[in-house]
């Protein structure tokens, strides 16, 4: 499985009316739960006269280790930060953080009524919200001899494999990372190239992430598959 999942590129906002109440929503990244309160804050200064401020946050992996949290913020409970929460999961989207600023119209919901706006607020700044994908690479260590160090880089470029360090002593030493999905791949590709020859090992526990800096590959909910969502 996967340890690689999206996460938001930049905040959005975006503003919706359902029987004259107001609901505006702002997604925005959060790579820990002080990051996330912190921007809680800083929505709640901006309109300091709203009737509610709910939020719901995934800080970290959705596929598990996040800090997560919800909060009715004074909505009849669970109606309000429980549904948001609900559709971030069901995005499978890490490292976020919403807030639905409500002012009341005058004109009460219900229960039902609640819970369908602030899921739709959230549903409609999630088609807005542009993402990048946060990869897991997996760090490693290739030896190889001098004569196969050019083949040994090319080979590595296919695989989009960073390059982190290079040593010169009886025989070459590389310092890689690459996509944990790739490892095995690259692995096969240079014991193929090398005819053997080439000693490859995997640090697996020292896996570390990185985010993708291409802006061109920003992506949006609505353009992901739900399979690429998992």
């Amino acid at each position: 499985m996967s340890t690689d999942y999206y996460v938001p590129a930049k905040p959005v906002v975006v503003e919706t009316e359902i029987k004259k109440s107001r609901f505006i929503a702002w997604l925005a990244p959060a790579t820990s739960r002080a990051e996330a309160l912190e921007f809680i804050q800083s929505v709640r200064q901006k309109y300091p006269d709203a009737t509610h401020h709910c939020t719901a946050f995934i800080a970290g992996a959705p596929h598990g280790g996040a800090a997560i949290a919800c909060d009715d913020d004074g909505e009849p409970s669970g109606t309000a930060g429980k549904p948001m929460l609900n559709v971030l999961m069901h995005k499978g989207v890490g490292e976020i953080v919403a807030v639905v600023v409500r002012y009341f119209g005058g004109i009460r919901l219900g229960a039902g009524g609640l819970v369908r706006a602030y899921s739709a607020a959230v549903q409609s700044a999630c088609e807005q919200l542009p993402l990048i994908k946060r990869v897991t690479l997996l760090k490693g260590v290739i030896q190889c001899d001098y004569s196969q160090e050019q083949s040994v880089r090319h080979c590595m470029e296919q695989f989009d494999a960073q390059l982190i360090g290079c040593r010169y002593g009886e025989r070459v030493t590389i310092d890689v990372a690459v996509s944990g999905e790739y490892s095995d791949l690259l692995n096969a590709q240079l014991l193929e190239l090398t005819r053997g020859q080439a000693d490859v090992s995997w640090l697996t526990d020292e896996a570390h992430h990185a985010i993708a800096v291409d802006q061109s590959t920003e992506l949006s909910f609505s353009g992901l598959s739900s399979s690429q969502r998992q």
